[in-house]
């Protein structure tokens, strides 16, 4: 079952060859599979007509970029191999099996060392042209907040640079949970990130956000979050009583969960055409 983790190890992250090695003689130690689901960081190659499927693409990770992750996999250990972002695959899952089980539209937003999300609509995790990129939206600036720069490398004071683990360390010298509750760092993160949601609904229509990752663990951050949300919304979206903001309902297991439904995926039939 896709919510029953019988067993589980943490391999630290080192170069390519060695750090997927040691992950597929793990698999092989354990009882035969039948298939394998991967949620990778990505940025990632998803599209199954191009010659990259299943390679992790423009990394910056020193030595990942262009590894075929996918193609390790199937070749070590011989089973079907499904295939997402990690953020993805915690959609699928908070879809499934978690938060929003039953719903027919969910967005899954992790705020941790970076910023992504995944939307799932009408129960399908939603492609395009490649994945969504929901950290690197450019929210407004509240006022007398314009002077940190930012710390993404690529666009500086995108949502990602701006209320990231990294980008809270770098601007108030400590992660958002060992500041004082009466620190502003709260409200501002927490505005960046109401900013977000409401985007999210007025833009995709997702009937409730979920977001995970380190820095949703700050005590009281959701409940900020969601407020800002609702003001930023004014009541005026059609749905917006319908509209929710809520952790996790699978916890720190919506990673794995979905790589296991990604695994189950990838042995069902491809629809023909």
């Amino acid at each position: 079952s896709p919510n029953q983790i019988a067993a589980r190890h943490v391999i630290p992250t080192r170069g390519p060859a060695e750090t997927l090695a040691e992950a597929a003689a793990w698999f092989a130690a354990q009882p035969p599979l039948r298939a394998l689901g991967i949620a990778s960081f990505g940025p990632v190659e998803l599209d199954r007509g191009c010659a990259n499927w299943g390679r992790i693409t423009t990394t910056p990770k020193p030595g990942w970029a262009q590894c075929d992750i996918v193609g390790h996999f199937a070749r070590a250990l011989g089973v079907p191999v499904g295939f997402d972002t990690d953020v993805n695959g915690a959609a699928l899952a908070e879809h499934e099996l978690g938060a929003g089980k039953g719903l027919s539209s969910l967005a899954y937003v992790t705020v941790g060392t970076g910023i992504g999300g995944g939307l799932v609509s009408e129960g399908r995790v939603i492609h395009g042209a490649a994945h969504p990129e929901i950290g690197h939206i450019f929210p407004r600036r509240p006022p007398g907040d314009a002077e940190f720069a930012g710390t993404c490398p690529h666009h500086g004071d995108c949502l990602e640079g701006l209320a990231s683990g990294p980008a809270i360390e770098a601007r108030w010298g400590a992660s958002l949970s060992r500041l004082p509750a009466d620190h502003p760092a709260h409200g501002v993160v927490a505005d960046y990130l109401g900013q977000l949601c409401h985007t999210i609904f007025a833009t995709t229509a997702s009937e409730i956000v979920v977001l995970g990752g380190g820095v949703m663990q700050t005590p009281g951050l959701i409940e900020r979050v969601r407020a800002r949300c609702a003001e930023l919304g004014a009541g005026y979206l059609p749905a917006s009583a319908r509209h929710r903001v809520v952790l996790p309902g699978l916890g720190q297991n919506s990673g794995i969960c979905g790589a296991m439904l990604l695994g189950a995926n990838a042995l069902r039939p491809t629809p023909a055409g």
